[in-house]
C-alpha cells in the first residue's frame, strides 16, 4: 500500500512538473536612475522560451553564455521592443546580458536621458513565436506615477503612463 503512495506521489510530481511550463511571460522593468541620470531598461524571460525561439529561427542550439550567440539574441530583442516619441525611435543602449538555466536577463538605459513623455512602446518579444507570451511591463520615475501594462500578441504597441 506504501509502495502504491509513493508512486501516485511520483507521478503527482513528475505530470506537475510537465505541465509547469504552461505560462509563458516576460517582465521588463523600466526606472529612472538618479545617480547616473539614465532610464534603465532591464528584461528577464525564461531561458528555455529563449532557446526555443532561437532554435526554431535558425535551426541550431544557442550558448547564451557566448558573445556571438547573445549578439543574435540582441539583433531579435532591438527589432521586437522599441520605444519612441512622436513617431522616432529613442536611443536604447545595449548594456548587456546575463543568462543562466533558467533566465535571460538583460539590460539596456536610455544614456542620461528620462523616459520622454509621451513615449509609446512596442513589446512583441517572443510573441511572434508563443502565441500564449504576455510580457509585463513595470514602469516607475520622476513625476510620474509607477505603472504596470501587460503586452501580448494581440496588444504589442501602447502609450507609455
Amino acid at each position: 500500500m506504501r509502495f502504491k503512495a509513493v508512486l501516485a506521489a511520483v507521478l503527482f510530481w513528475c505530470s506537475a512538473a510537465a505541465q509547469a511550463h504552461n505560462f509563458h511571460v516576460g517582465l521588463t522593468e523600466i526606472s529612472f536612475n538618479p545617480r547616473t541620470g539614465s532610464t534603465e531598461v532591464v528584461h528577464t524571460y525564461t531561458a528555455h522560451d529563449v532557446e526555443a525561439l532561437l532554435m526554431n529561427l535558425y535551426q541550431r542550439q544557442f550558448d547564451l553564455g557566448l558573445e556571438e550567440d547573445q549578439a543574435v539574441f540582441r539583433r531579435y530583442l532591438e527589432k521586437q521592443f522599441r520605444i519612441s516619441v512622436n513617431g522616432k525611435p529613442v536611443a536604447l543602449q545595449w548594456v548587456g546580458m546575463q543568462a543562466n538555466v533558467d533566465t535571460i536577463n538583460v539590460f539596456q538605459e536610455i544614456e542620461k536621458t528620462e523616459l520622454p513623455p509621451g513615449a509609446v512602446l512596442l513589446d512583441g518579444v517572443l510573441t511572434d513565436f508563443l502565441p500564449q507570451q504576455v510580457n509585463n511591463v513595470n514602469v516607475s520615475g520622476p513625476g510620474r506615477p509607477a505603472a504596470s501594462i501587460v503586452f501580448s500578441r494581440e496588444r504589442r504597441e501602447q502609450p507609455l503612463p
